[in-house]
């Protein structure tokens, strides 16, 4: 077909991908062998951060699944899976500082969390859509219907855009609360900061993948056109 020389643009993000979650992987294993002197498990430290940050609405539970961390603001829950809810390590806690850091956010109303949750009806949207129409669109001779298609998935990657400042943000809050509430000591935050830094790879990772991927739409729309001309 007249768009296979693209596929090589889905490749690539695929391996930027595959590397991002590699290194956040290979870093939770590391420092997931790295026991805090403060001996608290990541739910113990995840308590501890939000009260002292006067938050009391928000419960935390341990959540399935490895990696399966977050925060969700709908029904105020902070949700730690269990190799960080119940493990006193400098992986475990360094998690579930990053999640309180959202919680932080929600308390406060920070502006790109706010916009974040009114995109998230818009992704997943385009997610469910963009490719389907995008591909029937060009099978069919539509390049309006492909357009449309293009539009969705613009939606997605509006949101991981508008997640990227989350991210950091509330990574930069869980620092600064794993030295505030007495988690870890100087001598632990390099760890706590590799931990982060690589997780937050992972959202940079996916804007740069869905940005390759918007690139093959553009081309092979344009391949549609000078086929029909």
């Amino acid at each position: 077909m007249y768009y296979d020389s693209t596929y090589f643009l889905i490749l690539i993000g695929l391996g930027i991908s595959l590397l991002a979650q590699q290194g956040v992987t290979a870093a939770f294993r590391k420092y997931s062998q790295v026991q805090v002197s403060s001996g608290l498990t990541g739910a113990q430290a995840a308590v501890r951060f939000l009260q002292m940050n006067g938050i009391h609405d928000v419960t935390v539970m341990r959540t399935s699944g490895s990696l399966t961390d977050n925060y969700n603001s709908s029904n105020k829950t902070l949700n730690l899976s269990e190799q960080v809810c119940q493990v006193p390590s400098v992986a475990a806690v360094s998690i579930a500082a990053h999640e309180c850091g959202h919680a932080l956010q929600d308390a406060e109303g920070y502006s790109p969390l706010r916009l974040r949750s009114i995109l998230v009806p818009v992704a997943t949207i385009g997610s469910r859509f963009s490719w389907l129409l995008f591909f029937i669109g060009l099978a069919m001779g539509y390049l309006n219907l492909a357009k449309i298609g293009i539009y969705l998935f613009l939606g997605v990657l509006a949101f991981q855009l508008v997640t990227l400042p989350v991210e950091f943000d509330a990574s930069r809050r869980g620092l600064r609360m794993l030295t505030e509430c007495g988690v870890l000591t100087e001598e632990e935050m390099p760890g706590a900061r590799k931990v982060l830094r690589s997780a937050a790879l992972t959202y940079v990772a996916a804007v740069l993948a869905s940005l390759l991927q918007l690139a093959r739409f553009v081309l092979i729309l344009g391949g549609g056109r000078r086929r029909r001309s």
